[in-house]
């Protein structure tokens, strides 16, 4: 049988507390105010292209208003496209996404936001997005599959802005 440890040896382990622990992703919190993203987009049989995303959010009666100007690479014209978000449960969120075809599931395990959605023409998109520690910046890796197979991959950094 083991000694019981000193109690100047429990007090020390206890003032220690846990480990720190990354913060809880809020999309609500993080999303609300200005955004900027920063990224790659790379299609099948294509070369990988800049991608730039302005937001703008907002809540309004515990809902996200998400607009956002996409700035790909290229000639082609910056597009708009509006997100709506609502908790809808613990760790659980729903929406829309003016992309999608149906709502957008979004479920959050620590510091990390999977949100699950169609796109069109069978085309499905998940995205992972992880908050930094500072809460200040996330980085987010969506997948585009159709029929299972990944067609587009995004990796970008999304950092709010003051």
């Amino acid at each position: 049988m083991r000694p019981p440890l000193p109690p100047l040896v429990l007090l020390a382990v206890a003032a220690m507390g846990s480990p720190t622990s990354a913060a809880t992703f809020d999309p609500l919190t993080f999303f609300a105010g200005h955004t900027e993203g920063r990224g790659t987009l790379k299609v099948v049989l294509s070369h990988r292209r800049p991608v730039t995303v302005h937001g703008r959010g907002r809540v309004e009666d515990g809902t996200l208003v998400l607009d956002q100007t996409v700035i790909g690479g290229g000639d082609a014209a910056p597009t708009e496209r509006r997100w709506t978000f609502r908790a809808a449960g613990p760790g659980h969120y729903t929406g829309t996404l003016t992309d999608a075809s149906g709502l957008v599931a979004g479920t959050v395990a620590g510091n990390r936001l999977h949100l699950h959605f169609h796109v069109h023409r069978g085309i499905v998109a998940d995205q992972w997005l992880d908050l930094a520690p500072d809460g200040q910046s996330a980085y987010n890796r969506m997948t585009f599959r159709k029929m299972g197979m990944v067609v587009a991959r995004l990796d970008e950094t999304i950092r709010r802005e003051p």
